[in-house]
């Protein structure tokens, strides 16, 4: 089988019950800023593309009358059902984003904990809709 051409992750989408409140948590939280705001003519759809000062972006969606999906209420629990589960950030300070993060608002689900993985060191918070966010410490 031939290579595939070079390609990177270029951002997580997540639809979300309140448009500023969400990008407001990612933005205290963990230092997200608005790069753009948009609408889809149909539906009313209103999004925002966010951007962290790594480069990592992280697209919103609100749709009025949009329903709640399956969600996991913890890690384990969101690999139930296939499709989306988390998104991780890395972090070289995971104590004190893990800190900063519940101040604006998220929810602990594991504190700042080793990894199953050797080297790493995680936790998983839930935003104030319940999605979930891993953040991540690779020792070196």
């Amino acid at each position: 089988m031939a290579q595939a051409p070079a390609a990177r992750l270029d951002h997580v989408g997540l639809s979300v019950a309140a448009l500023e409140a969400a990008a407001g948590f990612y933005g205290s939280a963990f230092g997200f800023a608005e790069e753009l705001t948009f609408a889809l003519g149909r539906d009313d759809i209103r999004g925002a593309m966010l951007l962290h000062p790594s480069g990592a972006r992280l697209e919103l969606f609100e749709r009025p009358g949009g329903a709640a999906g399956i969600q996991g209420a913890a890690p384990v629990e969101a690999l139930a059902t296939r499709g989306y589960g988390h998104f991780a950030l890395a972090t070289l300070q995971l104590d004190a984003l893990y800190a900063h993060a519940t101040a604006a608002g998220a929810t602990t689900l594991i504190a700042p904990s080793p990894s199953p993985e050797p080297g790493v060191r995680f936790a998983f918070l839930a935003d104030p809709e319940g999605n979930l966010v891993e953040l991540v410490e690779r020792l070196a």
